[in-house]
């Protein structure tokens, strides 16, 4: 069980979502009275927009343990995706009776509020002019009611073709064509103070896009220009400060910074970090050790080294001249294959640092000749 719980969890980490359901619904099979399998598996469902799967198993995880907040908080997570918002702010509300230190709960219970207050006003607004309703598709593709003009015949309660023939329009001009879905891919890494989330979204507008940070969760919301809404709910591994946590909007992503409270390697963005903290602390603590963090991508990368390499990038950003030049070589050596770099190696020797290239192809099967500046002479030095 333990096993099956670990390999759902890696599949979940690496947002192998259908795997990680697979998983969790087989641990949940032999051993059914473990709320956090439970739990886990909503979570799940909510990253695939199973809400109503994602309910299902958090009323679940409320009969096995009615006093784990959590439970209330994934359960109204789901009911507001459903717009069942009265519903939710009640999971919430209990979900904060039983731990009111935990902030999100404060959030979403404002979310519902919220969205509640515009139910009221489109309720009262219709209410008051008295006049049928039709529906009008929302931006979620929902068809919602709205008040229009209608027009009777005086003898017959029943409207006229033409205003149905209006109303059936009206429908089909607000409703949106259908688009496929697509996946909208974020990672994380992190530094020794920071974790950084990039949201895959380009050419997102401040403006459009929503972040709320909380000591232990993140909610994202972005209008995308399919006028439909991106979700984004993280139940992080461990503690941030909210206050010092940060947003950059940029041209190809959204990236977020959260700011860590303890300086210590996370093994897990979400769920439940088992790496003792000692254990962390020593090895963030060595200095020669390469931290190569976990991360949805297939591919690991040394994020300490990358930063050291943008350090040092700022600090010499400065350079003119011959510096300067150097530096654009040594940093295309660096970063080149090893076809590149032998091609630069042979290039440079062969022809007494006259000739640098960096197309192997070229100056593979021959010898670099001599090429002396403009105006010069190459001679051979004589001992």
């Amino acid at each position: 069980m333990a096993e099956l719980f670990s390999k759902a969890n890696e599949a979940f980490v690496d947002e192998n979502y259908g795997e990680a359901i697979k998983l969790y619904s087989q641990a949940i099979e032999q051993d059914a009275e473990k709320t956090e399998y439970f739990l886990k598996r909503a979570q799940t469902y909510i990253k695939l927009e199973e809400y109503t799967n994602a309910v299902t198993d958090t009323e679940k995880a409320v009969e096995l343990d009615p006093k784990n907040s959590k439970c209330f908080l994934r359960k109204g997570i789901a009911l507001f995706h459903l717009e069942k918002f009265q519903d939710a702010k009640t999971a919430f509300v209990e979900g904060q009776q039983l731990d009111s230190s935990e902030s999100s709960f404060k959030t979403w219970i404002r979310k519902c509020e919220a969205e509640l207050d515009l139910e009221q006003m489109e309720e009262s607004s219709s209410q008051t002019t008295g006049e049928p309703v039709v529906g009008v598709a929302s931006s979620s593709g929902e068809v919602k009611t709205t008040a229009t003009e209608s027009a009777a015949a005086p003898d017959s309660t029943e409207p006229s073709t033409s205003t149905a023939a209006k109303a059936s329009e009206t429908i089909a001009q607000a409703q949106p064509p259908s688009a496929p879905f697509q996946k909208i891919r974020h990672d994380w890494y992190q530094t020794e103070t920071h974790v950084v989330v990039t949201i895959m979204i380009k050419n997102a507008k401040s403006d459009q896009v929503q972040v709320d940070f909380t000591d232990k969760t993140v909610s994202v919301t972005v209008k995308l220009p399919s006028d439909s809404d991106y979700n984004l709910e993280l139940d992080l591994a461990h503690s941030i400060v909210p206050d010092k946590s940060v947003t950059k909007v940029l041209g190809s992503k959204i990236e977020l910074k959260l700011k860590k409270v303890e300086g210590i390697r996370w093994s897990l963005l979400e769920g439940t970090d088992d790496l003792p903290k000692a254990a962390a602390k020593s090895s963030a603590s060595k200095p020669d050790e390469v931290h190569k963090y976990p991360s949805s991508s297939q591919h690991s990368k040394d994020w300490d080294k990358l930063a050291r390499d943008v350090d040092e990038e700022e600090k010499d950003s400065k350079q003119e001249g011959d510096a300067a030049l150097n530096q654009l070589f040594q940093q295309i050596y660096a970063d080149g294959t090893d076809e590149v770099k032998r091609a630069m190696n042979k290039s440079f020797v062969e022809s007494g640092g006259t000739v640098l290239s960096t197309n192997w192809k070229e100056i593979g099967d021959k010898k670099t000749e001599v090429k002396p500046p403009d105006g010069m002479e190459w001679k051979t030095y004589d001992k």
